[in-house]
């Protein structure tokens, strides 16, 4: 049995009251709740620890430095990267995701390519897509999905063709759950030499990551969703690709030499680190997923299958409620309209028994516009959530329905 409630008490916040009755969490797909390791270790740094990283031969710069690039080891070890040299500290995936539309854009989009998409992307990989295909005058092409939230991938081939530079593919969607077959999508594009970004905000919280399997070029994701800081995110990229890019920004870090004729550039992965990192919230990053590695990681990932199959059977005996994405071995997430009412409304009473829920279009417009569609109620789960918590979401639910019909 995996142990969630001994798992809860390593995180405060879960004990928590709001508005006089205990919190249900379950905006995990927002932002993660921190474990008291990870809160300890920033506190420590904080406190006791704090000085900039890769500047000084004082003795707490030294000791800031060599944990910030333990930390790159961390993560390269958790998500299986070959090297160090392929792990880029960002302030989170919107900021790795512009990274490479940016520096990659530059490098090689021209104008008459074009980037592929899907439709279930959170804007985070849409914008920064179509602003350099503004730019570049490229082309944006989206792979639909059908009503059920399944990508349809055998439209990809008819996407693809000589001219595409990239695809850029989520791997779980924040609001359908739907988890596409992202290796089935890179052994496609790699058998026509074309890269491929994954958004791995949603994925690498709910299945074990490995790069090298996958084969991707480019995997980004967020501290903050994976029970590390805010503020702190990572860009694996394969060094290949890192190393034909030009820079992202310029300033210290970065550089190797400057003068006013000329400057060369530092070695990867720094040469995408320019000015102050944020070497607390990596080192926190790093204990986060050290805290993670911990754990029965595949118990975790069952237990939160579970608690999304019983979500899901419990609110489809709602009468009028409609849950959007329903493919198989989708990630923990359930979201839903109900007939006759508003998410907001709802989200709101809900809130006022004590559950915290998500409502709006979840920076994804346009999968509210494939169904028509202005916003919806996003549960989405986490390994430290229980079932007695999704009784209290049922039965929120149930009364908010209630009230406002």
């Amino acid at each position: 049995m995996f142990e969630v409630e001994k798992i809860r008490e390593d995180f405060p916040l879960l004990g928590s009251q709001v508005h006089g009755k205990p919190l249900v969490y379950l905006d995990n797909g927002a932002t993660a709740q921190k474990p008291r390791v990870v809160i300890d270790k920033i506190n420590y740094l904080h406190t006791e620890m704090n000085a900039n990283v890769h500047r000084g031969l004082h003795y707490m710069s030294e000791e800031c430095t060599s944990e910030y690039e333990q930390a790159r080891e961390t993560v390269r070890r958790f998500i299986n990267a070959a090297s160090t040299r392929e792990i880029v500290f960002t302030s989170g995936a919107t900021a790795s995701i512009n990274l490479v539309a940016y520096s990659f854009g530059e490098a090689f989009i021209h104008e008459g390519d074009n980037v592929v998409i899907t439709e279930m992307e959170h804007h985070s990989n849409i914008v920064p897509w179509q602003i350099i295909c503004g730019r570049k005058r490229a082309q944006l092409r989206v792979i639909p999905f059908d009503d059920e939230g399944r990508l349809m991938v055998e439209r990809l081939p008819e996407l693809m063709d000589e001219k595409t530079r990239i695809v850029a593919v989520t791997g779980a969607s924040n609001v359908l759950g739907t988890r596409p077959p992202v290796k089935d999508i890179i052994a496609q594009a790699h058998a026509m030499n074309i890269p491929v970004l994954v958004d791995g905000c949603q994925s690498v919280v709910h299945g074990e990551v490995d790069v090298i399997d996958l084969d991707c070029d480019f995997y980004a994701f967020s501290g903050h969703k994976i029970y590390g800081p805010t503020g702190i995110g990572v860009l694996y990229g394969k060094e290949k690709w890192l190393d034909s890019m030009p820079p992202f920004m310029g300033g210290g870090d970065m550089v190797a030499t400057v003068n006013f004729l000329h400057t060369t550039y530092a070695e990867l992965p720094l040469k995408f680190e320019a000015g102050t990192s944020n070497f607390i919230g990596a080192i926190g990053l790093a204990s986060a997923l050290q805290y993670v590695e911990s754990l029965d990681i595949k118990g975790a990932h069952v237990h939160e299958t579970e608690l999304t199959d019983y979500a899901t059977k419990k609110l489809s005996e709602i009468d009028g409620l409609r849950i959007y994405g329903t493919q198989p071995d989708k990630c923990s997430i359930v979201s839903f309209t109900v007939d006759g009412t508003h998410p907001y409304d709802i989200g709101m009473i809900i809130d006022k028994m004590g559950v915290a829920v998500r409502t709006g279009t979840h920076c994804a417009e346009p999968v509210m516009a494939h169904y028509g569609i202005k916003a919806m109620v996003r549960a989405s789960f986490a390994m430290y959530n229980t079932f007695e918590e999704v009784d209290r979401l049922d039965m929120a639910v149930r009364k908010a329905v209630s009230m406002l019909r």
